[in-house]
């Protein structure tokens, strides 16, 4: 019932109303071609059945649904260097349509995208249009009702990459929170999940929530942005139970089974789409320690350790501008695995963690107290402390990524091709 009611909802609303979550059916139009981008089957994850593909189109690129909705209001956007139309900034594109921006919330990373991850964020304005930025980062997450008295309505356009622990889905949930406290709507511009086909790890237990876990979903989840927002409000997730107006513009011509290639990378130590596949079980490495290839050209593509027995490979972190000044392991050579060129056989796998955990002799000691907060679980550092293996510990999981994947059916606004 709840899953006819929602794709109700989603086909039937209209951008002029703002009174309930709906989500925008995507037009027939077409921008041009020089502004779109392209995806591809991603081969190892059952998609014989996907049919050909089409041009993709992000919300971001069909402006005919959104602008007249923008018209005459004052905006605030949460944006960042992937919020782009083609090579055209969206605040650029936005501006030139006369659209009147308020403000620009800038997330983890800033507005440019080139802050290294933890680093603080300050205020600031836009040296090229002069507008102000606030950052969502660090003490600030959540908006508050001063920083929206001058905002009609919030549009979010930034590129996730379908992992929970990645915090643009976390400032979402708060910018969604915060809206609904002061009865404003949000527009969400969606964009393809790179690893939609995803759905792997331990499902974040309440008692480990955090900025990099705010919500019971699993470490892969699966998700669009457009998706998660329709889940966070279904599944009444903000705080006191507030349920935020969000109106979402699909992407065009996407569905799960994609491999998306993303056109900018999203932060500054994702690169490429290597980085972006390995992402959901090397992050889990910053959680001990072991180096994930900060302060190389290749982070979370190789891994190390100065312990590490196995000498054949080997990297040295050093600081470097606008990805990592100041990398575990600086200026030590670290040993360990080379995962740049490998063909990857699997889509999430706990055996490079284990390999590290079992060779170090660290024990506890290998672990620090990040590591829970990443696997939303204490069971994890409990179950590799205890020697399970890896198929042991993934069994353990299987009854909440089921019960986690009929909860996600009901707020698909894309096929899956099951």
């Amino acid at each position: 019932m709840l899953s006819n009611l929602l794709r109700t909802v989603v086909l039937c609303a209209t951008l002029a109303s703002c009174q309930q979550t709906a989500s925008v059916p995507a037009s027939s139009a077409s921008l041009p071609t020089s502004s779109t981008s392209t995806a591809s089957t991603n081969n190892s994850s059952g998609t014989s059945s996907a049919p050909q593909e089409a041009t993709l189109l992000t919300g971001a690129q069909q402006t005919e649904l959104y602008l007249p909705y923008l018209q005459g209001k004052r905006v605030g956007l949460v944006v960042n260097q992937t919020s782009t139309i083609g090579k055209t900034h969206l605040v650029d594109t936005l501006l030139s349509r006369g659209v009147k921006i308020s403000v620009i919330f800038a997330p983890e990373h800033g507005f440019r995208g080139d802050a290294d991850a933890g680093a603080h964020i300050s205020n600031s304005k836009d040296p090229k249009t002069g507008l102000p930025i606030l950052s969502l980062y660090g003490k600030n997450k959540k908006p508050s009702p001063e920083q929206l008295k001058d905002v009609d309505v919030v549009l979010f356009d930034i590129q996730d990459v379908g992992v929970r622990f990645y915090t643009y889905s976390s400032t979402m949930h708060y910018v969604m929170e915060a809206l609904a406290e002061q009865n404003k709507p949000m527009l969400l511009l969606d964009r393809p999940n790179p690893i939609g086909y995803l759905i792997d790890g331990p499902v974040l237990k309440p008692a480990f929530k955090s900025f990099v876990g705010m919500n019971t979903i699993p470490i892969s989840h699966g998700l669009t942005l457009g998706e998660y927002a329709l889940m966070i409000n279904g599944e009444k997730w903000l705080k006191n139970g507030v349920q935020a107006q969000v109106k979402t513009i699909p992407v065009k011509n996407y569905h799960h089974k994609m491999f998306y290639s993303l056109p900018i990378k999203p932060s500054p130590n994702l690169p490429n789409d290597q980085s972006i596949k390995l992402y959901p079980y090397l992050c889990l490495f910053e959680g001990t320690t072991v180096s994930q290839g900060r302060g190389t050209h290749t982070p979370f593509q190789v891994i190390g350790a100065p312990y590490y027995p196995d000498k054949s490979f080997s990297f040295t972190p050093v600081p470097i501008p606008g990805m990592s000044m100041d990398p575990p392991y600086k200026n030590q050579v670290c040993y360990g695995k080379d995962l740049s060129k490998l063909e990857l056989k699997e889509d999430f796998t706990l055996s490079y963690l284990l390999d590290f955990y079992h060779k170090s002799g660290q024990k506890e000691k290998f672990f620090n107290n990040f590591f829970k907060s990443l696997a939303g679980t204490d069971e994890l550092q409990k179950q590799i402390m205890a020697g399970m293996s890896e198929k042991e510990i993934r069994d353990s999981w299987k009854a909440d990524l089921e019960a986690y994947k009929k909860m996600r059916k009901q707020y698909l606004l894309y096929p899956d091709f099951e």
